[in-house]
């Protein structure tokens, strides 16, 4: 009977292991190539993850916020891709660099021309974007993710701060201080944010670093479990058999 509680304990040891080991589902996220500084522009990757083995992603959609619009915005060409920006009218006009905008992007579409995101593959869609606000922390962007077979992923639940992350979380753009008190770009600088795109993908190695290695230690301390649990499934197995032949 002991062998057998020992057996069964390493069997629920190696599983737990098991379940704790397996990665969070991936989602769509945006993150900035550099920073992303209040009052200033940077370019911004949306990454798109295919979560399906039998179906390919063929449509991104993002929904910009209306709280905090933005009046420039920018993607980059995208073989393969089809690419619509949105605008409409401000219910309240926002000031740029000295001038009245009454209206700003409120939606970025990407449609596939071709075949998409494969299943176990994903894809960056950048943009630049600006002025980004000075008045809050963070930005919200609402996606949605539509695959090969008509299925649709609402990537639109907002994260709160101090609870457990959603289902289906939205990509949340983290904003960093405004750097040395400069609030967008000078009067002799063009309006559209390439100079500070380029300056913000200038620093991109080193962001994309830290992701690569914060990714690396995940899949590490991920196999390092799976051997765990299976030792403990192992050696419980091993202890019945020895209690059964004695």
């Amino acid at each position: 009977m002991k062998a057998s509680r020992i057996a069964a304990a390493g069997a629920v040891a190696g599983a737990a292991v098991l379940a704790l080991s397996v990665p969070a589902v991936a989602h769509v996220s945006v993150q900035p190539e550099g920073t992303a500084a209040k009052g200033g522009y940077a370019v911004v990757d949306f990454k798109v993850p295919n979560e399906r083995d039998n179906a390919s992603t063929t449509k991104l959609e993002v929904a910009f916020p209306t709280d905090h619009p933005l009046a420039s915005v920018m993607p980059e060409p995208m073989p393969g891709w089809k690419i619509e920006v949105t605008k409409s009218k401000l219910d309240k006009p926002i000031e740029m660099h000295g001038e009245k905008i009454s209206e700003a992007v409120t939606k970025v579409t990407w449609t596939a021309d071709g075949k998409g995101i494969e299943p176990g593959y994903f894809e960056k869609f950048p943009l630049s974007i600006g002025q980004l606000p000075e008045d809050t922390d963070q930005l919200v962007f609402k996606a949605l993710q539509t695959y090969s077979n008509k299925e649709v992923v609402r990537w639109i639940e907002v994260p709160q701060k101090g609870q457990a992350e959603p289902d289906n979380p939205a990509p949340v753009l983290e904003l960093s201080a405004a750097e040395d008190g400069h609030h967008g770009l000078p009067s002799d600088e063009p309006s559209d944010g390439a100079a500070s795109a380029e300056k913000a993908s200038a620093s991109a190695p080193a962001a994309s670093s830290g992701s690569d290695d914060t990714d690396t230690t995940a899949r590490v301390l991920g196999v390092v479990g799976i051997v765990i649990g299976a030792a403990g499934v192992a050696y419980g197995v091993l202890a019945g058999r020895r209690r059964g032949n004695a």
